[in-house]
């Protein structure tokens, strides 16, 4: 695995992760580094505390917004939870903000906290990422101002066969 992947996947989960999953590091799933397509997968922790996500950067953000972190659309199975699907935002979103994620017609409601949006609709989610092209996901940015983030969905049928198998 690259030098940088690892830096991002810790970087990523440790934000996501109970801390009994810190035990062990990220460890990629498949060929190229877990790449499929615009995806990659990949596990951290062993035992009841394994996780196993598979995540994409953004095709396409706008506006450019210079002092961004990194945003990511991630999709994560463990025990007892799976299809929990997030978008990193790269800021703090505002209080109570409305975040929505398309994918064709279908349209996903997020709840945020902090820099992280979240849906109760995971499983639906993961059904439409599996049969769509291109998902985007809007949300107000840290001035109030809507930023919109352009994900593909290449490779995510292949990256989340992985991972479902990987937790199983």
């Amino acid at each position: 695995m690259l030098p940088h992947m690892k830096a991002l996947l810790a970087s990523t989960l440790l934000a996501l992760l109970p801390a009994a999953a810190l035990a062990a590091g990220p460890a990629a799933l498949g060929p190229n580094g877990g790449k499929f397509g615009d995806w990659t997968a990949a596990t951290y922790g062993t035992g009841d505390a394994k996780i196993c996500y598979a995540f994409a950067m953004p095709q396409s953000s706008t506006p450019a917004i210079a002092s961004r972190g990194k945003v990511m659309l991630t999709v994560t199975d463990r025990k007892g939870s799976p299809h929990e699907v997030s978008l990193t935002a790269g800021y703090n979103y505002p209080k109570d903000a409305k975040v929505s994620l398309a994918v064709g017609s279908k349209s996903f409601d997020f709840f945020t906290q902090d820099n992280v949006a979240f849906t109760t609709s995971g499983a639906d989610a993961v059904a439409a990422f599996e049969a769509g092209n291109t998902t985007t996901a809007t949300g107000p940015g840290p001035h109030g101002h809507p930023v919109t983030d352009q994900f593909s969905l290449t490779g995510f049928s292949d990256a989340y066969k992985a991972i479902t198998a990987a937790c199983q």
